[in-house]
Parts: C-alpha cells; sequence; structure tokens
C-alpha cells in the first residue's frame, strides 16, 4: 500500500553565520587614535598648569607642541600626568577673586604688532588676546596693559627685539612671568606674582638681538605719589 504523501516540508532557513566582530582582545584604550577634543583638552591642562605656576613657560611650549603632534591617547597622557585636570581640584581652590573673564576663544586671532624702522603702541582701553605677536627691527613696540580688559586668564606675548626695543607694562595687581635670551642684548622680565591666584597672567617669551625687550609692573598713582612724598622727606 502506497504511503500517504505528506506534504514537504520548507527547508529550514540555514542559520547565518555570527557577525565577525573584533577580538576579544580589544587593544589597550590607550591604543586609541587621538581625536582634536581630546588633544585640546589636554592643551587645556597644560595652559591652566601654566597660569598656575606648575609649569614653566617653556615646559608649557615643548608639552604643548608635543600634543599637537599625538597620534594616540597613550601618546597624550603622560603630559599631563604630573597635573591636575582642568578646572579640578588640586587641592583646596581659594575663593575666586573679583575677577570675571569672558568666553575664551580657542585658537582665536592673534594680535600682531609690527614696528620696522617705525613703532607701534597699543595702549588705553583695548581687549587683550590670548596671544599677541610683537616684532620689532629698528623700532619701537609699546604695549601697556594697565587699562586693558582681559578676557581670558593666561595672555602669552611673544616678543622679538632685533635693533629695536619691545616694552611691555601691566598692572600691579597682574601675575608676570617670561621667559627669553638676549644676544648682545638685553631681554628683563621683572617678575611678579599677584596676591589674588585667580588675577590674570602674562606670559612674555622671546629674544634680544642687539636690542631691548623689557617687560614689568607699571606702578599705580598712589604708590608712585607715595614714593614721591618720601623722596621729597629724604631730600632727593
Amino acid at each position: 500500500m502506497d504511503l500517504e504523501k505528506q506534504p514537504q516540508q520548507p527547508a529550514a532557513p540555514a542559520t547565518p553565520p555570527a557577525a565577525r566582530v573584533p577580538s576579544a582582545e580589544f587593544a589597550p584604550a590607550d591604543s586609541l587614535r587621538a581625536s582634536d577634543a581630546d588633544r585640546d583638552r589636554t592643551a587645556d591642562i597644560l595652559r591652566e598648569a601654566l597660569a598656575e605656576g606648575r609649569l614653566t613657560a617653556d615646559e608649557h611650549a615643548e608639552r604643548v607642541d608635543l600634543v599637537y603632534r599625538a597620534k594616540t591617547v597613550g601618546e597624550l597622557q603622560p603630559l599631563v600626568r604630573d597635573l591636575p585636570a582642568a578646572g579640578g581640584p588640586a587641592g583646596a581652590r581659594p575663593a575666586s577673586g573679583p575677577y570675571a573673564y569672558g568666553p575664551e576663544i580657542p585658537d582665536g586671532p592673534t594680535d600682531n604688532l609690527v614696528a620696522v624702522f617705525s613703532s607701534a603702541v597699543r595702549k588705553g582701553r583695548w581687549r587683550v588676546g590670548a596671544r599677541t605677536n610683537a616684532f620689532s627691527l629698528f623700532g619701537s613696540v609699546e604695549i601697556d596693559l594697565t587699562e586693558a580688559l582681559f578676557g581670558q586668564r593666561l595672555t602669552v606675548i611673544n616678543a622679538t627685539s632685533i635693533f629695536g626695543s619691545v616694552e611691555i607694562r601691566v598692572p600691579q595687581n597682574v601675575t608676570l612671568r617670561g621667559t627669553g635670551s638676549g644676544v648682545l642684548g638685553s631681554f628683563e622680565i621683572r617678575a611678579a606674582e599677584s596676591d589674588d591666584p585667580e588675577a590674570p597672567v602674562v606670559v612674555v617669551n622671546g629674544y634680544a638681538v642687539l636690542g631691548s625687550v623689557e617687560a614689568k609692573p607699571k606702578k599705580g598713582k598712589f604708590v608712585a605719589d607715595l614714593q614721591r612724598r618720601l623722596r621729597k622727606h629724604l631730600g632727593y
């Protein structure tokens, strides 16, 4: 007797092979490619460390150069391993002073003051950028920050003088630092530390060749008047 024919069952679809995934042995996080945001965050930490005096201007410049050459996260980490995170507590942070800074523009425009057989002056009530380049060749550059508005805490001035002069004046309540060299010339930074840890910081870097670069605090009217009276009282 013929067996009753059963309807043919459709063949079960083949189970698709498991999607290929990277090996469970993932590369360590240090070998991840660094993004622009990673580099900017690292640069922010270095900038804060310079403003707080944790790094010298030379150390800051060297590390920033390595930041923007870094290809992986692992190359960035050693550059800030000995520094507190930006904005993080490195211990108790003193109460904020009376300074209020505007929004800082990353990679904002650089101010350039150039004097070639001439003079260039920046003074009065003006907004100071984060970076200023001053170049003097057989000329003179004067930068007076005593009435300026600081839109950021750290201001860097790169000063170069060749057979000329660059003079920089800052208010007494501002921290002034810098490094440079003179080749048959004079490079003088009269460093000053503000009592307020939140005060603006001005860093002057550069060199002078057969010329001069000078940066110093400018005494306020009250202090100048007091010194005048003292000299008059002493008879000189």
